[in-house]
């Protein structure tokens, strides 16, 4: 076989079919989160706006997470040294994960080296701890709950997204006595619309169903401590596992489970994906304790505050001009184009003409003819670069003589 060739076929596909993907270099500038540096392919540098990050609230480069893992470097230095089992459990990884037990009103919490990994390593897991489980899931899945189910050796079955009476038809079919998780999320991120928490909950108590929820879009952002959608809702005592990330609104690195002890303990016993990978170096632990302990506070709600005016005004505004908007009234604002050739066309004249970086959307992070721009304002943009993403949108859109069509949430 010529394998320089296999690869230059598939990778000429992806440029066939305009989904073929760019890392755009750029260099975020400390204490002026969203600005940053783009290096050009021509070598040259100009300023951006980021309009695509996940680090929803800035709290990458808040002053407070800073302190924290500055003074855990020059403390203990950067790695951990080891697995959590062999040298690398540190008094930061114990604090870190006392502060997420605590975020989601649980007994403990199991810190990752990410929310994929933490997804994964569980759900492909649980097999080992209850033998015969059924694991229903939402179809709109992440890719990484997704992964960790196929890796599941047992029976699963998808049900069709936030359809709750596909999901009784599909719990009613199966043995009443075999066990049962149910795995959805409390935000799904590419549409921005949110999961029915409390009726999925009622489903899974009729059937003696344990509940897993993904809320990596929704910690930091929602309910008045941060602790996401099921706390907002007044749900967390309903859910038995909870996956979060530390990487968007807590703006760090890394991803956890939290749930019983006795849940937790046996998931670390047994996940080779927690077993088998370093942990996280303790200043990253560090700081990320200090930024879930910072946005329970008052100063978290304020940035919540302000992050949820951001998007409803970018939205308000986008609406006004026609623009084909998905609005399900979470923080995430996708405007839908619908040809991934258009939609890179798109992203490339606002980061070349406008200094505005907002990264396409393509297959098959969404289905074929849904590609969009996905913008996430942050409490930290400021009115002048909303107005500024506003009138290029709307300048380039007629340019591209793309369709004005407001979607329905």
């Amino acid at each position: 076989m010529n394998y320089d060739a296999a690869l230059d076929q598939a990778i000429g596909r992806l440029h066939e079919e305009g989904r073929y993907r760019t890392f755009i270099d750029i260099e975020r500038v400390k204490g002026q989160f969203p600005q940053a540096v783009w290096t050009r392919p021509d070598g040259e540098k100009q300023d951006i706006t980021v309009w695509c990050g996940n680090d929803y609230l800035g709290m990458g480069q808040h002053p407070v997470v800073l302190a924290a893992m500055h003074e855990a470097l020059d403390a203990v230095g950067a790695g951990s040294g080891g697995t959590r089992n062999i040298s690398g459990t540190t008094v930061y990884h114990k604090r870190l994960e006392a502060e997420l037990a605590d975020l989601h009103g649980k007994e403990a919490a199991l810190v990752f080296s990410s929310a994929y990994i933490a997804n994964d390593a569980t759900l492909s897991t649980l097999r080992k701890l209850f033998p015969g489980l059924i694991i229903y899931s939402d179809e709109l899945n992440h890719a990484s709950m997704i992964e960790g189910i196929k890796r599941f050796d047992g029976a699963k079955r998808i049900f069709r997204h936030n359809d709750l009476a596909h999901l009784r038809q599909l719990l009613a079919a199966d043995d009443p006595s075999l066990p049962k998780l149910i795995a959805f999320e409390s935000i799904y991120s590419m549409d921005g619309d949110f999961g029915p928490i409390k009726a999925i909950c009622d489903l899974a108590d009729e059937f003696n169903a344990l509940t897993y929820l993904d809320e990596v879009h929704a910690v930091g952002m929602y309910g008045p401590r941060g602790g996401g959608v099921a706390e907002r809702d007044g749900l967390s005592g309903r859910i038995d596992i909870f996956n979060g990330t530390l990487g968007k609104a807590f703006g760090v690195f890394g991803g956890y489970i939290a749930g019983t002890a006795k849940m937790m303990d046996a998931i670390r016993s047994y996940a080779p994906g927690f077993i088998f990978t370093t942990s996280l170096p303790p200043a990253v632990a560090a700081g990320a304790a200090a930024s879930i302990a910072l946005l329970k506070g008052p100063e978290g709600q304020h940035l919540r505050d302000a992050q949820q005016l951001h998007a409803r005004i970018l939205k308000m505004r986008l609406k006004s001009l026609g623009m084909p908007i998905i609005d399900h009234g979470s923080h995430i604002v996708p405007v839908h184009v619908g040809h991934p050739v258009h939609c890179k066309m798109l992203s490339d004249m606002l980061l070349r003409d406008y200094g505005i970086y907002v990264q396409p959307i393509n297959f098959p992070t969404v289905p074929r003819g849904t590609e969009r721009l996905r913008f996430t304002p942050s409490p930290v943009h400021a009115p002048r670069q909303i107005d500024h993403l506003v009138k290029a949108m709307d300048r380039l859109w007629s340019h591209c003589a793309l369709n004005r069509q407001e979607m329905s949430a």
